[in-house]
């Protein structure tokens, strides 16, 4: 996540797995060649099963991650109902292209639960939505990220093999993108819940992908 004259440094995934959702980032935030965060955060819980990554002006998508917040939970309040991910993503799609000639420098993902089952929506800043039915991944380090998900990514997959998958795929992407690194932070949504999954777990696949 950077400054608005460095669009895409960061790295993001999103995967649609059989029972649920697996969103994970990578935790660098840059200003040009400087790193000006080794924690930044990059995931964000939006309602009860839904998540959102964020790649680009931390300004930005703090402020879109606020809105979206309050926007959800007021059509719980009026609906007595929780908005569907595909009426979330077309929400975020109608405010960035509402702002387009003073864009929000983001692209965005977002996924979880809902009646209809797992779902991901990816957003440009223009407003530009794709409902997404396998894998995705945004930001400076996509490229490399891609590369990992064409050759590992099967449909169906399961939640645990999508956490190992994800955060192979960010550790690869980590080695080679100067604007993504540091530490790795992987959610996992079900219709259990909303879970972050624990540094220790993440740092210990890590190795075992070194040592392999």
């Amino acid at each position: 996540m950077v400054n608005d004259k460095e669009f895409k440094g960061t790295t993001t995934v999103g995967l649609v797995c059989k029972d649920g959702i697996i969103l994970a980032t990578e935790s660098r935030a840059t200003m040009g060649f400087l790193i000006a965060s080794k924690d930044a955060k990059k995931i964000y819980q939006i309602d009860d099963l839904v998540g959102m990554t964020t790649a680009g002006s931390v300004g930005d998508a703090q402020r879109i991650v606020k809105i979206i917040q309050v926007e959800s939970k007021l059509y719980k309040m009026r609906r007595q109902e929780n908005m569907t991910i595909k009426g979330i993503a077309s929400l975020l799609s109608n405010l960035l292209s509402g702002s387009r000639y003073y864009p929000f420098m983001v692209q965005l993902i977002i996924g979880g639960m809902d009646k209809n089952g797992p779902n991901i929506y990816s957003l440009d800043a223009l407003g530009g939505q794709l409902e997404e039915t396998g894998a995705v991944a945004t930001g400076s380090g996509s490229p490399i990220v891609y590369g990992i998900l064409e050759d590992r990514y099967r449909k169906n997959l399961s939640i645990d093999d999508g956490i190992e998958l994800a955060t192979r795929a960010l550790h690869n992407a980590i080695k080679r993108d100067a604007a993504s690194g540091n530490g790795i932070k992987v959610v996992k949504i079900t219709s259990e819940g909303f879970f972050e999954i624990e540094d220790s777990i993440i740092q210990k696949k890590r190795e075992e992908f070194d040592n392999n």
